[in-house]
């Protein structure tokens, strides 16, 4: 399982959590598991166009680790691998919500465009 580089000591608190969701994908992930609950991985890599196979394993065992997904293997064959959002997932996701609204009034301000998962 992979290690986190860092685990302080920090400057501040945003430091410590930046720690957590460094990266491009995490934030993302975050969301889509919010937005859609429950996922498979190949349904997890279907709402995020542009993931690669290998980063998206990389950052869902770091946020495994991290306490923030919960990784759900089931003992069949072929294997069923589910993940979810834990408890501290939930509320990582909450703080980042005033970053979404944030960001959406950017996007509205700058007139740039938004991608949508089924078109890419």
């Amino acid at each position: 399982m992979a290690t986190s580089a860092r685990r302080g000591p920090y400057f501040c608190g945003v430091d410590a959590a930046m720690d957590v969701v460094s990266g491009k994908w995490k934030s993302l992930i975050l969301w889509e598991l919010h937005e859609h609950g429950t996922l498979r991985f190949a349904e997890l890599r279907r709402g995020l166009p542009g993931v690669s196979e290998k980063m998206l394993v990389q950052h869902l065992r770091e946020m495994e680790e991290d306490g923030l997904v919960n990784r759900e293997v089931y003992p069949v064959v072929p294997p069923k691998v589910e993940y979810s959002l834990t408890e501290h997932g939930v509320s990582l996701n909450a703080a980042l919500e005033s970053m979404a609204v944030w960001g959406q009034e950017r996007i509205e301000r700058i007139g740039a465009e938004k991608v949508s998962p089924e078109a890419a």
